[in-house]
């Protein structure tokens, strides 16, 4: 007689290891599923329990391992959803080898982009000319939280999604400035302009160093993707297109390193370093 098949797994599996099988790859399908059509997924414990803590981020599925759910316990953190209780393995399944996920895992909608219109014409906004790389915009993200910029515009195109590696790069800052997305950012440019902001273009072989412009709220502070830098249009539609001048023989940084550096100069010469 020939033996009953499996229901999926090693043979030997009992029903219990093969439900969690069953399980994982249910969840593995829902999120890649969710990924499409938008729903962003976050990991690790910054990112999780940032969005955790907003209010504002509507939670849609909640993974959570043991040992995450009695820290999150032990540090009270509300989980506001019912959290699912999986093992770590069940969550490595769902990211890529590399993910560092920390026993959480979440899906959740997107916040609202807010209108170039209601941004605060005080302090300091970031704008990212077709910055593809996550882990820049992650980074970046964590320095503008950091330096409490007001704002982060982006362009809807060659802009990587708030998601994912971003998020986890982003450490939970995500949470904390508003992501403005525009489809043209030349037109963004120019209705800052024409509502006061002092929009200044970062380039390598700008004509003025950045220390020595007279800077004034409020500033915008205009960054181009590694290699091409800003575009031609953007360049021309910025008030200013100023270098960071350095001591060292190596006079360009990473995207994410400039924009630690122009925020500290910013914030500086702004008064908002307390």
């Amino acid at each position: 007689m020939a033996s009953r098949p499996h229901s999926g797994g090693k043979p030997g599996a009992t029903r219990q290891q093969i439900e969690r099988r069953e399980r994982a790859e249910r969840a593995r399908r829902d999120t890649l599923r969710g990924d499409a059509e938008g729903v962003v997924i976050m990991y690790g414990w910054h990112p999780v329990t940032a969005a955790l803590k907003n209010p504002q981020r509507r939670l849609r599925k909640l993974l959570v391992t043991e040992n995450a759910a009695r820290r999150l316990a032990e540090e009270n953190i509300p989980t506001r959803i019912t959290p699912e209780i999986v093992r770590p393995n069940e969550i490595d399944r769902l990211l890529t080898p590399d993910a560092v996920h920390q026993g959480l895992l979440a899906e959740a909608d997107p916040l609202p982009s807010p209108d170039i219109e209601t941004l605060s014409e005080g302090g300091i906004v970031l704008v990212l000319d077709q910055i593809t790389d996550p882990h820049n915009v992650g980074a970046i993200l964590r320095s503008a939280a950091a330096f409490a910029v007001n704002a982060i515009v982006t362009t809807a195109r060659h802009s990587p999604e708030a998601t994912g590696v971003l998020a986890k790069s982003a450490s939970g800052a995500l949470e904390l400035v508003p992501l403005v997305t525009v489809q043209n950012l030349a037109r963004a440019l120019t209705r800052l302009n024409e509502r006061g902001f002092l929009t200044i273009g970062l380039d390598s072989e700008g004509a003025e160093d950045l220390n020595r412009i007279a800077l004034r709220a409020p500033l915008a502070l205009v960054l181009g993707a590694e290699g091409k830098g800003l575009r031609q249009l953007t360049r021309q539609t910025c008030s200013h297109l100023a270098r960071l001048d350095m001591p060292g023989s190596i006079k360009s940084l990473n995207v994410s390193n400039a924009a630690v550096l122009a925020l500290y100069v910013g914030a500086s010469r702004l008064g908002l370093m307390g």
